[in-house]
């Protein structure tokens, strides 16, 4: 488990990650950049209660679905590959294949998710292809490999 300083001032707040990526609450996902290198990205999630998901995601047993760990993973990997043009805003990103998804752990109102993306190549045309993991609690709740594509916005 990487340990990172969640007190320190983040690479990028929620207003900085809004300029960047195109979603917006409730399909936010994601609420602080940690880090970012050409080659990897640190996010941060608070799960909180309030989800909309958790009303009926489990009713008296509420868990984060695995799906949307999966595009908070992906958010924060459009953050790497977005971070590559100089115009960010006017561009989308688009899943082209998830491949090895694992979840491990339940995530539960409370935790704080930290996801950790890095290039498996490097970023040719748009394409990012990445290893992401998400963990909590000390632990690695879910992982995946995935693939995407930005394209401009028409």
């Amino acid at each position: 488990m990487p340990k990172y300083d969640l007190n320190a001032p983040p690479l990028m707040d929620i207003h900085q990650i809004m300029a960047m990526l195109p979603h917006r609450p409730p399909f936010l996902l994601i609420d602080r950049i940690l880090e970012l290198s050409e080659t990897h990205v640190v996010g941060m999630k608070n799960v909180s209660m309030n989800e909309p998901f958790f009303m009926g995601h489990f009713p008296g047993a509420p868990v984060m679905p695995g799906v949307l760990q999966v595009e908070a993973m992906a958010q924060t990997g459009g953050i790497l590959v977005l971070s590559t043009v100089p115009d960010p805003e006017n561009y989308l990103t688009f899943f082209m294949k998830i491949d090895n998804v694992k979840f491990k752990q339940k995530v539960l109102p409370g935790d704080t998710l930290i996801f950790h993306c890095s290039l498996i190549t490097p970023i040719r045309r748009g394409i990012c292809h990445m290893q992401a993991y998400a963990y909590a609690n000390n632990k690695l709740v879910c992982e995946a490999e995935m693939m995407a594509q930005i394209a401009k916005k028409k």
